[in-house]
């Protein structure tokens, strides 16, 4: 289930090095927290080479979002970089307000060079660890950072209070331009070039060479209890995380607590992050990252070897740790998960080839949901459903395929006649919705992690193979499932989520696999106004950037 979309399994990260900060504290009110972002180019060495990458504030990871639950967050964006942008902030709910969620081309048309977008949002209902990163062309390689939610002052954590915590941002660093690889490869009708090198807070570690002052250090105390704020942000590699000779102690994902449990290694997809404790050193290929761990008074303590971390095709490892993730499901943290649904979707995950007369092979992939690859518009897709702009989108995308098949056996070698087109899926509001994703043998089989806007779901079910209709619901958990906002659907296999549309707007959904939402494998819902006066799209900002 870990694997790469390279076409080839990959083990993951992972071990090591962090820096930390002592627990936040902010005042009792919620408050207005204001940011400027400046988007800027700037001269970063990795590895033997120096170059230049897009940047928030001139840092790499960029600046970290500190809120508290309630309070109202105004991020002004100034674009001085030679690409257009926009930033979503991955996993805030953004209720009637889609202007503020960030991906081009869907709630906002980019932020032009020379530019500036000031996004306005309130933090309300949710708690614990989330990221921020670029959302337009492959810049979140370089353009992401951690968003750090306290609970309302007084509202006590379902988990003992750590001693210190730390951001570990897992990514990816490619020695040359990143935007270069990927358009050479579209012109060439192929995959670009893999990362060089996995960083840990945006550093390779010692295993690379001329990177030895490019490792994130992490002093503990014996004795002392640290909460691990673990976020992967690399573009197309779902990961293993692991510490060697410590354990770690899931508690919360994408947000929302879970029912505690101890792992040796945790299993983590692009989009998702985890809060883990670590009681106070890594798997290695021939891009590991690692990192130092020092215990303090004890001089030279570094780690004296590598994790075990699971192997890159340990299916059963996959499925063990996602079964054990479990919402805490109490009285003042309830699992709502519908039992009723008003809507069931089945979508299915595929590859394809099409003709492509200018590239290498007279052919380039396509990726397709129910056949259909995503085509994105030259007009928000969120400003052409509020003022009803014709001919932007289309609202026919198939609740189930046209030609069902056998979704896991044999590989076949063709597609099945995809299309494409900006056709969005129609949502009532309030309406309880089923979405089970399928992967399949079109081309390959491979693990998608996919991140829906707007919303937390519930993950029911989960399982190998072709999900069937007649069985399969009669194992869901529909008492305690995992709730978060990016979920992998196995290699070979399915995965079912409910959520209640109560949140109208137009939502994007897409694999977290950059490469595959280039090729295609997306789409978004247009979930209608509900009756009440409360139950409509906000006014767009003033501000809000043009096509």
């Amino acid at each position: 289930m870990a694997s790469s979309c390279r076409n080839r399994l990959f083990s993951g990260l992972l071990f090591l090095c962090f820096g930390f900060l002592g627990f936040i504290t902010s005042p009792a009110e919620a408050a207005i927290k204001k940011y400027q972002f400046d988007v800027q180019v700037k001269n970063v060495s990795r590895l033997c080479h120096a170059k230049p990458i897009v940047t928030i504030n001139g840092r790499f990871p960029g600046p970290t979002i500190y809120v508290r639950e309630g309070d109202r967050v105004l991020i002004n964006v100034t674009n001085h970089a030679q690409y257009n942008m926009s930033i979503h902030w991955h996993g805030l709910k953004q209720y009637r307000n889609g202007w503020a969620d960030g991906p081009a081309y869907v709630t906002q048309c980019p932020i032009q060079t020379g530019s500036s977008y000031t996004y306005d949002f309130n933090v309300t209902g949710q708690r614990g660890t989330l990221w921020w990163h670029a959302h337009i062309l492959w810049l979140r390689a370089t353009v992401y950072g951690a968003i750090v939610i306290l609970p309302k002052q007084g509202t006590p954590f379902p988990f003992p209070r750590p001693y210190r915590e730390a951001e570990i941002i897992l990514g990816e660093w490619w020695n040359g331009n990143v935007e270069e690889f990927v358009n050479k490869a579209n012109n060439l009708g192929l995959p670009p070039n893999s990362s060089d090198a996995h960083t840990i807070n945006g550093k390779p570690g010692p295993l690379f060479p001329c990177s030895e002052k490019h490792t994130f250090a992490m002093e503990v105390e014996q004795g002392k209890t640290y909460l691990l704020r673990i976020i992967n942000a690399a573009l197309n590699d779902e990961l293993f995380f692991g510490i060697a000779g410590h354990n770690l102690t899931v508690v919360e994902v994408d947000a929302v607590y879970t029912k505690p449990f101890t792992t040796e290694a945790i299993l983590i997809a692009p989009g998702q992050t985890t809060n883990a404790f670590m009681d106070a050193p890594v798997a290695v290929d021939n891009k590991t990252a690692t990192g130092i761990f020092q215990y303090r008074g004890i001089p030279n303590t570094v780690l004296p070897s590598l994790p075990q971390l699971p192997a890159s095709n340990d299916t059963a490892f996959a499925l063990s740790y996602n079964k054990k993730l479990k919402s805490l499901n109490t009285p003042n943290f309830p699992a709502n998960v519908p039992l009723k649904v008003d809507r069931k979707l089945f979508y299915t995950i595929g590859f394809g080839k099409e003709s492509c007369p200018t590239c290498l092979n007279g052919t380039r992939f396509v990726a397709s949901l129910n056949n259909i690859s995503f085509e994105m518009p030259q007009v928000g897709l969120l400003q052409a459903h509020y003022f009803n702009l014709k001919g932007v989108f289309k609202t026919d995308f198939p609740d189930r395929p046209q030609t069902p098949f056998n979704y896991t056996g044999a590989p076949l070698t063709a597609s099945l006649g995809t299309s494409t087109g900006t056709r969005l899926s129609k949502i009532a509001f309030n309406s309880t919705v089923e979405l089970v994703l399928q992967d399949t043998n079109l081309l390959t089989v491979e693990s998608h992690p996919f991140h829906l806007h707007g919303y937390n779901f519930f993950v029911v079910g989960t399982g190998i193979g072709n999900f069937d209709p007649a069985k399969d619901p009669a194992k869901y958990n529909l008492v305690d499932p995992v709730e978060r906002n990016t979920v992998g659907v196995p290699t070979g296999g399915w995965t079912a989520i409910r959520f209640r549309a109560d949140n109208p707007g137009v939502w994007f959904m897409h694999c977290h696999l950059e490469l595959h939402t280039g090729w295609g494998l997306k789409t978004a819902f247009v979930v209608e106004d509900g009756p009440g006066s409360d139950h409509s799209v906000l006014p767009p900002p003033k501000d809000l950037p043009p096509c």
